[in-house]
């Protein structure tokens, strides 16, 4: 465990330390986000933070290729080709960042990332569905490749409020931190020392290492440099640890063998896969492309039902530890233990939800958010 805390203290002390330098490189070369209709910010912002993650999660993988418990990962080119696929996705970022890339550049960016790593291992080479399913090789190749789109897009759809994705991110790589970790005492002889888990702690180090820079007031933007980038690194990790699981290593339990492989990496990144998938229909039914942008997001959902800015995302950050961790918990308690802490947490997340806009704390009572095409519910769709 010494390992992976010196891993997150490397990258969270090496991503705070260069973003502001990054800031002052995205002032220069002018990568702002500009403001929108459906944006919450009032004024244009800089972004090019991811570049500074991708700098935190580099020393990360350098401080680890020195230390001898961690060494024995550089056996395979697993990490290696995981930090080659971050470059490349973080480099199609940045460019984004600045000179603002059409959508097919960016996803042909995306593919190609997503190809380098599974190229160099990090890829399914079963499904645990039940027992190991074993598909053929290029039906395993689609599925890293789509895992990939979808874990860049998700965070991307999420990226909306001030600290929101990096919070959320650094949520679900906690979780699947934890669940690595743990399944790894499992193997025969243990090994606590995997892909996943290194993975994973170099991502929390990065969102703590960001996140002071981001939260609300925001100086800097993570951009597409940084929510593509932290989407390859949730899907890596997702994908390394998938394919090498049974359900013997997940629980004893036989329904839950089956069942928690599978639904526990699913369960970790829900918050952002709900995003996405509900923004796709929501746009198709509108009849709009998926990738055009609007403003109904979970996030402008949240303004809308009277939560202010900070409220907001510390109460998405809630939903995703419930569900991220709640899911976690099967896998450390028996079920009946484990069912009661995810209930309490979703209930807890709901309660706060539904009751905030209406509670009076003191003197205080909500700021009033105002409104914005497209800020209302009744506005989701004509946007």
């Amino acid at each position: 465990m010494r390992e992976y805390l010196f891993v997150i203290i490397i990258a969270a002390v090496m991503t705070y330390a260069t973003t502001p330098l990054m800031r002052s490189i995205a002032v220069r070369v002018g990568a702002y986000t500009k403001v929108r209709d459906r944006d919450v910010h009032t004024i244009p912002i800089p972004r090019l933070g991811g570049v500074a993650v991708l700098v935190g999660f580099a020393a990360a993988v350098l401080a680890a290729a020195r230390m001898p418990r961690l060494r024995q990962l550089f056996e395979s080119d697993e990490i290696r080709g995981v930090l080659i696929g971050a470059a490349i996705i973080c480099l199609v970022g940045a460019i984004d960042d600045i000179k603002e890339l059409d959508w097919l550049a960016k996803f042909g960016g995306q593919i190609i990332a997503a190809g380098v790593i599974a190229f160099h291992g990090v890829q399914f080479y079963s499904l645990p569905l039940g027992d190991q399913v074993v598909l053929p090789p290029f039906i395993l190749a689609g599925l890293t490749i789509l895992a990939v789109l979808v874990s860049t897009n998700a965070v991307n759809f999420i990226d909306g409020l001030d600290g929101l994705a990096s919070g959320v991110v650094g949520i679900a790589a906690l979780s699947f931190f934890a669940y690595a970790y743990l399944i790894s005492q499992t193997y025969n002889p243990p090994n606590v020392f995997s892909t996943a888990a290194f993975i994973a702690a170099a991502v929390i180090g990065c969102a703590i290492g960001f996140l002071p820079h981001n939260f609300f007031p925001a100086r800097i933007f993570m951009g597409d440099s940084g929510s593509l980038l932290f989407g390859l690194l949730l899907a890596a990790a997702t994908i390394s640890i998938t394919g090498s699981v049974v359900g013997a290593d997940v629980s004893t339990n036989r329904v839950a063998a089956i069942l928690l492989p599978l639904v526990v990496p699913l369960a970790i990144f829900l918050l952002p896969l709900i995003d996405v998938i509900w923004a796709i229909i929501r746009r198709t039914r509108a009849g709009r492309r998926p990738w055009q942008p609007d403003a109904g997001h979970l996030h402008h959902r949240m303004l809308a039902f009277g939560h202010g800015h900070r409220r907001a995302v510390m109460l998405l950050w809630g939903w995703a530890a419930a569900v991220s961790l709640g899911s976690v918990s099967f896998v450390f308690f028996e079920p009946l233990v484990a069912g009661a802490i995810f209930g309490v947490m979703l209930l807890t997340a709901a309660g706060l939800t539904i009751w905030l806009p209406r509670a009076v704390i003191g003197d205080r009572r909500p700021r009033p958010i105002p409104h914005t095409p497209g800020s209302d519910i009744r506005d989701v769709g004509r946007t």
